[in-house]
């Protein structure tokens, strides 16, 4: 989604299969559009946005154009204000720890099932850049006193090139995606403890070529660009997780799977549905109470929906949705789409800065519900 390394070839795939994929994952026509509702603007790239019940708003910040910020809460006006203070904001760059109180690398944030403010904390500011020791972790803070409940320190299950991506949960489970070395972190809430299964699993590692704005992404040294696992959700009953590298495709595993401890690697990575959806490049996703999951297809600048039987279903086209990235469903049916621009910053575009300012944040009413597991 938000991180860069030089894709290598991947193994052709039998043709017959190929086409039988392909016209699984088509996409139906675009339903009636609904507007895009602007509601914020800012001057730097931001690529997550999150909402509390109550209506406040937190936005993260990837560093892709500018240093800065990393965790905001926006005011109505959207001026943004550091979270949980400024000097949590300090980027970490060092590798030699302790490390204390501080982001290293921000690269997701979400209000949780238990109305907090979860943080994902990558660990290290780039794929292949030596991970900060002690950097990759997954805080809990209080929204309204800004205390920090809980920090769970992920040092026992990332590797030397780890980027850790993202988080969902499920019950006393904490899903999270490594875009650096492929693989996914089962943590367990209560007691802490953490495990990384699907460990290089193709399904987790991109395999095709990343795409936005029509063309294929290239790197600053004209590279194209890999991420590896990336986006996930997991379905309202907590039955399935849906996962994918950030090129695509999604794939699926029975959760009961991911769960047991005692579950050898191999029954894991045997009971994978691989190819569950042909989705395109993705930005971000979301999944609401129904178990449709909604897609940024960052190459045509739409937003996909995905049924529970693995239908794609054209939500809204619209060109100001450049790498729209991760998305948000709020109570009041509002679908919130940072639309980051983060494919013409320098790391996405061949060294070159494009990102046409202000980066906006748009909401779109799907009339749906959020997942039960995945907000309060």
């Amino acid at each position: 989604m938000r991180i860069a390394r030089t894709l290598s070839r991947a193994a052709g795939i039998a043709l017959a299969g190929l086409a039988l994929f392909i016209i699984q994952g088509c996409a139906s026509k675009p339903e009636a559009q609904t507007p895009l509702v602007p509601v914020f603007q800012g001057q730097r790239v931001w690529n997550g946005v999150t909402t509390t019940a109550e209506g406040r708003v937190f936005v993260s910040y990837p560093q892709a154009d500018n240093p800065g910020l990393q965790v905001a809460e926006l005011d109505a006006q959207g001026q943004p204000f550091p979270f949980p203070d400024a000097n949590w904001n300090v980027v970490l760059s060092s590798v030699a720890g302790p490390i204390g109180n501080g982001f290293v690398h921000v690269n997701a944030l979400r209000i949780g099932p238990d109305g907090k403010l979860w943080i994902v904390d990558a660990g290290a500011s780039g794929i292949a850049k030596p991970k900060v020791q002690g950097g990759a972790r997954l805080f809990q803070f209080d929204p309204q006193t800004r205390a920090l409940l809980r920090v769970y320190d992920l040092a026992s299950v990332v590797k030397p090139f780890s980027y850790i991506d993202d988080v969902r949960f499920n019950g006393p489970y904490a899903y999270l995606t490594d875009a650096g070395e492929p693989g996914l972190v089962v943590l367990d809430l209560r007691s802490g403890a953490a495990r990384r299964v699907l460990d290089r699993h193709p399904a987790l590692t991109a395999s095709r070529p990343l795409r936005a704005d029509g063309h294929t992404v290239t790197d600053a040294k004209g590279q194209p660009i890999a991420i590896h696992a990336d986006q996930l959700e997991v379905s309202p009953d907590g039955k399935w997780l849906y996962i994918q590298p950030a090129s695509g495709p999604m794939a699926r595993i029975a959760t009961r799977w991911l769960d047991d401890p005692s579950a050898s690697a191999m029954d894991v990575d045997g009971h994978v549905d691989q190819k569950w959806v042909n989705t395109p490049t993705t930005g971000g996703t979301a999944i609401d109470a129904r178990g449709n999951i909604y897609v940024t297809d960052t190459d045509k600048h739409r937003i996909l929906r995905i049924s529970p039987e693995g239908k794609q279903t054209v939500v809204i086209e619209d060109n100001r949705l450049i790498w729209a990235d991760a998305l948000w469903i709020d109570s009041a049916g509002y679908l919130w789409i940072p639309a980051s621009q983060q494919s013409l910053t320098p790391g996405f575009n061949d060294g070159k800065m494009d990102v046409r300012y202000p980066v906006w944040i748009y909401k779109l009413q799907i009339n749906a519900q959020p997942s039960p597991l995945d907000h309060s």
